[in-house]
């Protein structure tokens, strides 16, 4: 007659199943994955996902939330899960906008707009993106002003940035945009410090707005 089943046996027996069943789903994604075309989209993601079960989409968000930083932001705004959720958005942006010259850090107009991309995507609440924009112009003036620079696709990012910036805070409440306006034209005043036209370019802007008519809605 056989005796119970040891609950050291069961349980190592058990494990060893769950590592199994997460192997075996792991092969048949990565099989899924191979099958499909050079560029895979969201649906052929989407479908290797379907084979998943509780426990291997919770170790799929773990790894991709160790995989970098940006990561962690997005799931932590979206989750709600800081105090201050524009901080690590705003890190980000400065650190590639208004970078430490002296240490040689680069420049990255590209990955400082991902940061604001990346905010969008995870919540973007208007007055956070008005906000991420406006921070965005201020920290580029604050690095144009220290140092000497003639990147022209930087000095084009900025206005186009600052033009962005009207938009988001024109799409907030009247009553939201006072603080928003009074950064904005203190930037107009700025421009004159930094050549290529940047000034004439924002005070365009300004006037285009129509700022007048916006604030007697």
């Amino acid at each position: 007659m056989i005796g119970p089943i040891c609950p050291f046996v069961e349980v190592v027996y058990l494990e060893r199943a769950e590592k199994l069943a997460h192997k075996t789903i792991i092969e048949r994604f990565v099989a899924v994955a191979r099958s499909k075309n050079a560029s895979p989209t969201w649906s052929d993601a989407r479908a290797a996902l379907l084979h998943f079960d509780r426990a291997g989409l919770l170790g799929l968000v773990q790894d991709l939330y160790t995989a970098s930083k940006d990561n962690q932001a997005f799931l932590h705004a979206r989750l709600g899960l800081r105090h201050d959720q524009l901080q690590p958005f705003k890190a980000s942006i400065s650190n590639w906008i208004c970078p430490d010259v002296m240490k040689n850090q680069p420049i990255s107009v590209s990955k400082a707009k991902k940061a604001i991309a990346d905010y969008k995507k995870a919540i973007g609440h208007p007055a956070g993106m008005a906000e991420l924009s406006i921070f965005y112009c201020e920290e580029a003036f604050g690095f144009l002003e220290s140092c000497n620079m003639e990147d022209e696709g930087y000095f084009i990012a900025l206005i186009r940035m600052y033009e962005r910036s009207l938009e988001f805070v024109l799409s907030l409440p009247p009553g939201e945009r006072a603080t928003f306006l009074e950064r904005l034209d203190k930037l107009r005043s700025r421009g004159r410090h930094v050549g290529w036209g940047v000034q004439d370019e924002l005070n365009s802007l300004w006037y285009a707005a129509a700022l007048d008519e916006h604030e007697s809605e």
